[in-house]
């Protein structure tokens, strides 16, 4: 059967390389993007496909039903792949409107839209909700990784965001039997990532010779997961996924953010010429932890693995290099994003440029 899928936020970060994975894998599918394109929506991120036949893009609002409407009607979608989120936490501590507005109203907006629409689609309509492990709050340090049966206690306004939406998903599968399906994935990084995240952060800074700030002790631990491998498991759900299950998608890569910057740093004084400080390292300066800043993030991916059939390809050691290399050989993809609305933001968070 041939997939007709909408992707919201498909011009973000994991979004984009959704698309691009499944238009490699899957060429005969018809992929719809929808996307707001906010200050981390690039369309940029898409020019290549303009010329594909299967592609199309849509700027638009998750939030607007009559616009979601005509786009399932007008391309007979059967697949929602839903990623179209606010995501950073610092910017719901610092304005947490949007992720309301976005991630639950957005959210409810697009379910009630597929749940009308659903009885039209012949065969095995999918509605996938891409979600993130930060749902279930912190870990000590000896604490096991998450389980998708882990209690969810959301400590930001962008997780709480997150937790109302997935639960509005749970529900619609449970009241009205739309099939859907949760994944909550640990932290991605990869090629088209915004550069206020900590990995883009870091290896732009480093070749502007500006500091790179970790927050707190650098102690934090998280469990990364290159972004490829997160595509990967995203259509091994939409293919062999059970309706109305959470899978918990995770690299099996626990690091401590100041390890992770060290890592970064040795990678680009390896493969970067001319660095403006010799010894990127030099460039690490600690500055006051964010509030609500969770110690520990982990997952524990064995139930898709064993359900399904899926586990991590790439070592971080493997999907940091070969992220460095895009960000050296990309430099005219991340130059105009460090516009004035991001320097103002960029001071507000750590008070300097």
């Amino acid at each position: 059967m041939s997939r007709h899928l909408l992707v919201t936020g498909g011009a973000g970060f994991i979004g984009s390389n959704f698309v691009h994975y499944w238009l490699e894998h899957h060429p005969d599918d018809t992929i719809v993007v929808l996307d707001a394109l906010t200050y981390a929506g690039n369309f940029e991120n898409l020019k290549d496909l303009e010329t594909c036949p299967n592609f199309h893009f849509v700027e638009g609002n998750i939030t607007d039903r009559a616009l979601v409407d005509q786009l399932l009607l007008n391309y007979q979608v059967n697949t929602i792949a839903h990623f179209a989120a606010e995501s950073h936490v610092d910017r719901s501590i610092l304005a947490p409107d949007a992720f309301i507005q976005t991630n639950i109203i957005g959210t409810f907006t697009l379910l009630e839209a597929f749940r009308h629409y659903s009885p039209k689609i012949e065969t095995n309509p999918r509605f996938l909700h891409v979600s993130t492990d930060e749902v279930y709050g912190t870990l000590e340090p000896n604490d096991p990784p998450f389980k998708e049966t882990t209690p969810y206690t959301p400590n930001s306004p962008y997780s709480a965001s997150k937790a109302g939406s997935d639960h509005l998903v749970r529900a619609y599968y449970h009241t009205y039997n739309l099939p859907t399906f949760i994944t909550n994935c640990s932290n991605n990084y990869g090629a088209y990532h915004y550069p206020e995240k900590l990995i883009p952060l870091m290896c732009i800074n480093i070749l502007l010779g500006k500091p790179l700030p970790v927050y707190g002790d650098g102690q934090n631990v998280r469990d990364w997961l290159y972004v490829v491998d997160h595509c990967r498991a995203l259509d091994t759900v939409i293919q062999k996924g059970k309706p109305g299950e959470t899978y918990n998608i995770g690299g099996n890569n626990e690091v401590k953010n100041i390890d992770l910057v060290k890592m970064l740093c040795q990678l680009m004084d390896e493969l970067a010429p001319s660095l403006p400080v010799s010894s990127a390292s030099d460039l690490i300066t600690f500055v006051k932890d964010r509030p609500g800043h969770d110690r520990r993030y982990a997952i524990d991916a064995s139930k898709i693995r064993n359900e399904l059939g899926w586990q991590p390809s790439v070592t971080v050691e493997e999907g940091l290099r070969e992220t460095v290399i895009w960000y050296l050989e990309n430099r005219h993809w991340w130059e105009p994003l460090l516009s004035e609305e991001y320097q103002t933001y960029y001071q507000q968070l750590y008070g300097a440029d």
